[in-house]
């Protein structure tokens, strides 16, 4: 049978969304290199242009005359950066935590999930809102805000991957060899724990984008990231009878983005539980 990761990655159910994925991104990078126009330049001779191909307006203009396709790739750029590096954080937390409570046990396991369970009954976006209002918004305190309650969910699954493992014939085949707890978990335990991982960033991401955003439309946003999504919705929301392009066109991308990495997330677990099925009955 195929590695898990390996199957994920290679199925077809899963080349669209990844395509998809893919897709976005390149255009966010590569896509304002196509239009001659700035996103912060106003032209206000062209204030609230509908969606045209004339002066390369595809996605039309705001209030002030700033092109709207650059401003929303630039805005899915910096969501989909947040979002990667956010995710990252809430992966490297959420795997030290999961790991140490899965694969030791014992009064170590049950200290770290009753601080998750404590942890996890805080209302998230509350917190965060509290955060950002009492310490000056900073894309660092964004990031490492949104990553600390990530790894709540992360932490809880990988847990649970890790305590299956533990239980494994070759975990405990190594142990009964000599292998010493860290090195069986080193060499064999992790590595095994590594599409789980995987899986679990899949779904860290889209979250962190969502939070992001949320709070990107309440004016919460740092302004070292720029005009993310979120700040184009609560820009587009302001001016919907007049330019509803504004908004419609900032929510089809986000929505996009977040279709593709639910898709690709799905794809993973599947696999991942295929495999685990799999190995279960073998």
């Amino acid at each position: 049978m195929k590695h898990p990761l390996l199957q994920a990655l290679g199925a077809r159910a899963a080349a669209w969304p990844l395509a998809l994925l893919l897709a976005l991104g390149l255009l966010a990078w590569c896509g304002p290199w196509l239009s001659p126009h700035d996103p912060a330049q106003p032209l206000w001779g062209s204030a609230w242009l509908s969606p045209q191909w004339q002066d390369a307006h595809w996605f039309g203009t705001d209030a002030i005359g700033r092109d709207l396709y650059v401003r929303v790739l630039e805005g899915l750029r910096s969501s989909l950066l947040i979002g990667v590096l956010a995710g990252a954080c809430a992966l490297a937390l959420g795997s030290l935590i999961g790991a140490l409570g899965g694969f030791l046990g014992g009064w170590v396991d049950g200290l770290l999930l009753r601080a998750n369970d404590v942890l996890t009954s805080l209302p998230l976006l509350l917190v965060v809102i509290l955060i950002l209002t009492w310490f000056e918004p900073s894309l660092w305190l964004l990031l490492l805000t949104i990553g600390a309650f990530g790894s709540l969910d992360v932490a809880r699954v990988l847990r649970i991957e890790a305590l299956r493992l533990r239980e494994t014939e070759f975990m405990l085949a190594a142990r009964a060899m000599g292998m010493s707890r860290l090195r069986a978990v080193l060499r064999h335990g992790l590595p095994n724990l590594a599409p789980m991982m995987l899986s679990a960033l899949s779904m860290a991401v889209p979250q962190a984008i969502l939070v992001e955003s949320f709070l990107a439309f309440l004016g919460l946003g740092p302004s070292a990231t720029g005009s993310s999504l979120g700040t184009l919705l609560a820009e587009g929301a302001q001016d919907l009878q007049q330019a509803p392009w504004l908004l419609l066109i900032p929510a089809l991308t986000l929505a996009l983005l977040l279709i593709g990495f639910g898709l690709w997330a799905e794809q993973l677990r599947r696999a991942l539980a295929q495999h685990t099925g799999s190995a279960g009955h073998a």
